[in-house]
């Protein structure tokens, strides 16, 4: 029979799995040379403006908490891996932007009840284990009437599409682990949040993505910046078929995806979610 005690040991395993897999390669290459604009575009969604308490759950570098913060909100970034983070203060400070970084589990935030006007995540907190965790959490922090907003990949875009890619090249989740682009799926995330919040606005948009000349440069990028795509070479380096295949599967991905004539042209998909919490909601 599983104790508490296993269960916590076999989360806290999961989590330092995850710290290690987002410090592999270079994710901040991937969030400031490929979706840049994916935060400027949340921190818009949520009409962030001078003064107002800012928390970006599972901030990476800072993909969206150093644009909110150049808008003149008072920011907090957190994430799970501190080498994120620490990438993060250096970029904020060669932009000139003030804020505070935090290691911290979105699935466990340790910050005050209502604490904060907007709590966002973009691209982040999908990859949290267990999503009403990280949901309960997202509400708890945010003050009655506040807003919370998130930017997530969608299940059948392209991302969605990388994550299915890697699955046969990776050993199974735990159990009680759920997949990342459900958070992308409206339906989902509404579950997630209940009545907790109001003025729900969903909307599915495309991020075009054209910095790739060919299917293998994506293929090369990826494999070399992106955590759970460097994890999956890893895990099967000792097997030069599967890494052979793993290497045909990801070319040929972004070549169905092409819209392209001449250059690698690729439109990813992604939901944004913005949302009120409610006035006097329960938070759990």
């Amino acid at each position: 029979m599983t104790t508490f005690t296993d269960a916590a040991a076999a989360d806290e395993a999961l989590k330092a799995r995850h710290r290690a897999m987002w410090a592999l390669g270079n994710y901040p290459a991937v969030a400031s040379e490929i979706i840049p604009e994916l935060g400027r575009i949340l921190v818009a969604a949520c009409g962030i403006r001078p003064g107002d308490r800012v928390l970006d759950v599972a901030a990476g570098s800072g993909n969206a908490a150093v644009p909110a913060a150049l808008a003149g909100a008072r920011v907090t970034a957190s994430d799970l891996t501190p080498e994120l983070l620490e990438v993060g203060r250096r970029l904020a400070e060669e932009q000139g932007a003030d804020l505070a970084w935090r290691q911290a589990d979105a699935e466990a935030l340790p910050f005050a009840d209502g604490g904060f006007d907007t709590v966002l995540s973009c691209v982040g907190v999908m990859f949290a284990p267990h999503h009403q965790a990280s949901a309960d959490e997202l509400v708890r922090v945010c003050r009655p009437g506040g807003t919370i907003g998130l930017l997530s990949w969608t299940p059948d875009g392209f991302v969605g599409q990388l994550l299915g890619t890697l699955k046969p090249y990776v050993p199974p989740p735990p159990t009680g682990a759920q997949p990342a682009p459900l958070w992308g799926d409206e339906q989902h995330v509404r579950a997630l949040l209940g009545d907790r919040v109001t003025e729900v606005v969903a909307r599915r948009q495309a991020l075009r993505v054209d910095e790739f000349a060919t299917p293998e440069a994506f293929r090369d990028f990826f494999k070399t910046n992106y955590g759970p795509t460097v994890a999956a070479y890893r895990g099967i380096a000792d097997d030069p078929d599967r890494t052979a295949a793993l290497d045909r599967d990801l070319a040929e991905l972004a070549r169905r995806n092409d819209r392209g004539a001449g250059a690698t042209v690729m439109e990813w998909e992604y939901l944004l979610f913005t949302a009120r919490r409610s006035a006097g909601a329960p938070t759990g």
